[in-house]
């Protein structure tokens, strides 16, 4: 069966480079200073998460926004998905954007399980990022206190990969689990409404058509992209840091953030909407979001 042809995420400039991560497509418009958006990881994942942001920054930034490895136009072959190879995919955008804008730091906004990777660059490298906008990020449940494990270790599964990898249902259950009625499902879960995103919701049934979609998901839902080390991370963070999130579906338990709350840096702001605020009210975000740029360091929500 012909795979569904694939149109670009978000308008602007497609284009590729090979670096630590391999071949990784990514999107650039505009001009101005630098702004990165990485998207989330999931069974559906796109650089379509972050359009209604890129296209409202892209008038006064010079907007960058990738691929991640496995999903839409970056390499989808049958390697080894893992949380290294996605942090060297934002170092490897941050090495494309110096080449490009100039060397500096870099204003970077990502979502969920994407601001894990952001924020272990910005731990490791501090002069890399100017701003972190960490849009209903990972590892702030009331399950994520002692998230204190070895650096570098994950929350992985032992055998889960390898039974999701099996040859005789691999493709079988994928194309279950992203069915269109899955699909629905769990964008249903994540908007926590009925009111989900069309736009996004059909471009999630190409993007899982292609070839090779299956394989970076598969290490999602096996847990080895999650760090078991992220309250560490996190708590080595000097930037400026806002965090807007969800108050409904499944992905509003911020209960466990109360140590990032007290410090100085550190700015959550709840929004009336599911995990990806940016599409409920697209320019209310935006408008927010240019304060705290403007203004980072005396930004308060």
């Amino acid at each position: 069966m012909t795979a569904p042809t694939l149109p670009p995420a978000v308008p602007g400039e497609r284009r590729e480079t090979t670096r630590r991560a391999g071949r990784l497509s990514y999107y650039v418009d505009g001009r101005g200073p630098p702004f990165l958006l990485v998207h989330s990881v999931n069974a559906a994942a796109s650089a379509y998460e972050v359009k209604p942001i890129y296209e409202r920054l892209r008038g006064e930034r010079r907007v960058y926004a990738p691929d991640l490895p496995g999903y839409g136009f970056s390499d989808r072959s049958a390697r080894d998905y893992t949380m290294p190879l996605f942090v060297d995919a934002v170092r490897d955008m941050l090495d494309e954007i110096a080449a490009d804008s100039g060397e500096g730091p870099v204003d970077v906004l990502a979502l969920s399980l994407g601001s894990e990777f952001v924020a272990r660059v910005a731990a490791e490298q501090p002069g890399s990022m100017r701003t972190l906008s960490l849009v209903t990020p990972t590892g702030f449940s009331r399950m994520s206190e002692g998230r204190r494990g070895a650096p570098g270790s994950t929350r992985e599964v032992p055998g889960l990969h390898a039974i999701f990898t099996f040859p005789l249902w691999s493709k079988g259950f994928f194309n279950l689990l992203t069915s269109r009625p899955s699909i629905r499902f769990f964008l249903k879960k994540t908007f926590g409404s009925d009111r989900i995103d069309e736009g996004l919701f059909a471009y999630d049934c190409l993007t899982t058509r292609q070839p090779g979609a299956r394989h970076a998901p598969y290490a999602f839902v096996s847990g080895r992209l999650f760090s078991s080390d992220i309250r560490s991370v996190y708590e080595r963070l000097a930037q400026p840091v806002w965090v807007p999130h969800a108050t409904r579906g499944d992905f509003k338990d911020f209960s466990g953030a109360g140590w990032a709350r007290a410090r100085a840096n550190w700015h959550f702001e709840p929004w009336e909407a599911g995990a990806l605020p940016q599409f409920e009210h697209p320019d209310a975000f935006a408008e927010t979001f240019r304060r705290f740029l403007a203004a980072p360091q005396g930004f308060a929500v």
